[in-house]
């Protein structure tokens, strides 16, 4: 629980690109994520095997790892399997984020299932990622050690909204006991902020951080919404 500690109260980034972005690539996101070390960040969150190593061997940060995977038929993808959160904590990973909804996964196993291999043999803590009070209340009775509102707005039975879910922040903290994570569209300091007075352990910022072309984008918008008006 050690390395649970070393979050409180703090920034998490999210270093991860997609294959048509110009910083995909282990190299680049392992220097987005010393670039957050040297910003204050208290841990990195990143995505495949080979970005985790990369990282690992960059920064003296905790790693949330996490293995996207793409199966036709089904929509969980966050570390689906026992599989594939092993071979996140090969790579380096101290904390497993899986996906912990209440969707059907190709491989057949339930969250508790992989939440006990991850603890019993890989030796790692897990952060279960959900979109709703039920899954983060269901996710702490499989074992969970940490809840995040990562998905909330990625399923279509969750509230679909361009600001983070702040509210199940809240609902989360008066419900579970163990840290809630606030995760997901966090764009300024000051929603940031209310995430921590809502009762958030630590929080997790991705595209508002490492995503130069999204960034870009937000500030383009906002000046063709003023020239409209």
């Amino acid at each position: 629980m050690y390395v649970l500690e070393k979050l409180k109260g703090g920034l998490i980034v999210s270093c991860q690109a997609r294959p048509d972005e110009p910083f995909y690539g282990s190299q680049y996101m392992a220097l987005f994520a010393k670039s957050a070390e040297l910003g204050g960040a208290v841990g990195i969150r990143a995505n495949t095997p080979a970005d985790i190593q990369a990282i690992r061997q960059t920064v003296s940060l905790p790693i949330i790892g996490l293995y996207k995977i793409q199966t036709p038929g089904f929509d969980v993808y966050i570390t689906p399997s026992k599989q594939a959160a092993e071979q996140v904590a090969a790579a380096g990973a101290d904390i497993i984020a899986i996906d912990a909804t209440l969707r059907s996964r190709a491989s057949g196993e339930s969250v508790k299932e992989i939440i006990e291999y991850i603890h019993r043999t890989l030796n790692k803590l897990v952060m279960a990622d959900i979109s709703t009070l039920e899954e983060g209340v269901a996710a702490e009775q499989s074992g969970a050690d940490m809840v995040s509102t990562t998905l909330s707005g990625y399923t279509s039975y969750s509230p679909q909204q361009d600001e983070p879910d702040l509210a199940l922040v809240k609902q989360l903290v008066a419900h579970v006991k163990i840290p809630v994570i606030a995760e997901g569209r966090i764009h300024t300091p000051e929603e940031l902020v209310t995430a921590f007075e809502y009762g958030a352990y630590a929080a997790v910022i991705g595209g508002a951080i490492t995503r130069p072309h999204v960034i870009t984008a937000r500030f383009v918008n906002a000046i063709q919404k003023r020239i409209q008006r």
